[in-house]
């Protein structure tokens, strides 16, 4: 008996120890396509979610709770035989300590994701090849959604996964597909991850681990603290924006953060709010409505 227990214990460790690293939902959307065979759509939806969750995307063992909670929406917006054209919005959180709230991190929405698919064709990420559009933007994304979240723990813990990305984006290059080339404009893949491993962009790593670690991590036991150290974090991007205006990362920062500083720095204890409203104008104007409803 007492063996059988302990067997049982060492089963439900290397459970606990080997979870992959995601916690992902994926929800595809073809109410704009108006197609009455429902089917492959729910398939897809399916297989994407296996696809997601059941890879091992690294070599890193994540605990139960260590998983990153992220969302995919997916909406397709036409379809024919196999092809699909549609977009897809990512989102992503983590866990702030001594807390029961998931902090917003990445929240982005491609609109260039067209890609072929037949119902119940597997879906295998190949590290060494690009096979497939489909395989290849939501392995994309999952392993940006990983180096955000790690970059959040540890001062430019990312590298390792924006490699990863990097590496399927040289890979894409020659696939035709919309969204992979440097010559496609801002707010490309190729510009995200070029943007996140570029020591022009140092700033935004750093902004990212002083905010999150530094400053909400402690906001549970030190309020004051931790608003003064996420205030002096998105002074960070004033920097930045002197040398790169207009900085992509800025945008896709404040997009998925906006709301979140509303929200910290209209309670609790005050910090230099006229300073802090000058600095988030400058950095962030397109969310100026949002600064003046700082309450405080």
């Amino acid at each position: 008996m007492r063996n059988i227990v302990f067997s049982v214990f060492l089963l439900l460790l290397t459970i606990g120890t080997s979870a992959q690293e995601l916690n992902s939902s994926v929800t595809v959307n073809s109410d704009q396509v108006g197609q009455t065979n429902q089917q492959i759509f729910r398939t897809l939806e399916r297989s994407l979610n296996d696809f997601v969750n059941k890879t091992k995307w690294t070599n890193r063992t994540y605990r139960e709770n260590e998983r990153v909670n992220a969302r995919m929406f997916i909406t397709v917006t036409q379809y024919e035989s196999d092809r699909f054209e549609a977009n897809i919005q990512i989102q992503s959180t983590r866990p702030v300590f001594n807390t029961t709230y998931e902090s917003p991190v990445f929240n982005y929405k491609d609109n260039s994701f067209n890609f072929q698919y037949q119902e119940f064709q597997p879906l295998v990420y190949n590290p060494n090849n690009f096979d497939s559009n489909l395989v290849g933007v939501i392995s994309y994304y999952v392993y940006i959604m990983l180096g955000l979240d790690a970059d959040t723990f540890s001062l430019e813990g990312g590298n390792d996964f924006y490699r990863q990305a990097q590496n399927i984006v040289t890979q894409a290059q020659s696939s035709g597909y919309a969204g992979w080339s440097q010559d496609t404009g801002d707010r490309s893949r190729f510009e995200l991850v070029d943007n996140l491993l570029s020591n022009s962009f140092r700033e935004y790593r750093i902004a990212m681990y002083n905010y999150h670690r530094k400053g909400l991590d402690i906001l549970a036991d030190n309020n004051s603290t931790g608003k003064q150290i996420i205030a002096g974090s998105l002074r960070l991007f004033e920097t930045l924006i002197s040398r790169r205006p207009n900085a992509f990362l800025i945008q896709t920062f404040f997009d998925a953060k906006s709301e979140e500083i509303q929200n910290i720095f209209s309670d609790g204890p005050k910090v230099d709010i006229v300073k802090l409203k000058e600095t988030l104008n400058k950095v962030a104007p397109f969310y100026s409505s949002t600064w003046n409803e700082i309450n405080y």
